[in-house]
């Protein structure tokens, strides 16, 4: 007779800011898999080499990494504290689209493009919206 094996996911108190990291970890897997490629391809083990696609590659996957844990933090403390349902899909949502506008015009150029200022003014809105409802909410317990 074969082992009866049973594997169950617990729910979380916390789906909505666990989709938000969910779609935030599979974009910084693809921004760290387009910096492996390209070190394949140019044969790059440390650094940028010199390579300026490289070097773009890497900031768009560092400042991925650089932001959004403060930032998915925010809204699962936000999340936990019980603030409504679409606030919280609004602010997930803009972290993740101005994420994804700042890496894609990152990645396409180094100098100023819509992509990079549109991802970067979303990122900083989205915290600075959370950070300040956090302390709202902090303040009036």
């Amino acid at each position: 007779m074969q082992p009866h094996l049973t594997f169950t996911i617990p729910e979380t108190d916390v789906p909505i800011s666990s989709l938000f990291v969910a779609l935030a970890v599979l974009l910084v897997l693809l921004l760290a898999i387009r910096v492996a490629l390209r070190r394949n391809v140019a044969a790059i083990g440390l650094g940028d080499g010199g390579d300026a696609e490289l070097a773009r590659r890497i900031r768009a996957h560092g400042n991925a990494v650089e932001y959004l844990p403060l930032a998915l933090l925010e809204l699962a403390l936000l999340e936990h504290a019980g603030t409504s349902a679409a606030l919280l899909y609004a602010l997930g949502g803009t972290l993740i689209v101005a994420r994804v506008l700042h890496a894609i015009g990152l990645s396409r150029s180094g100098g100023r493009s819509a992509g990079r200022v549109l991802g970067m003014l979303g990122t900083w809105l989205a915290m600075l919206a959370m950070a300040l409802l956090l302390l709202w909410q902090a303040t009036h317990v």
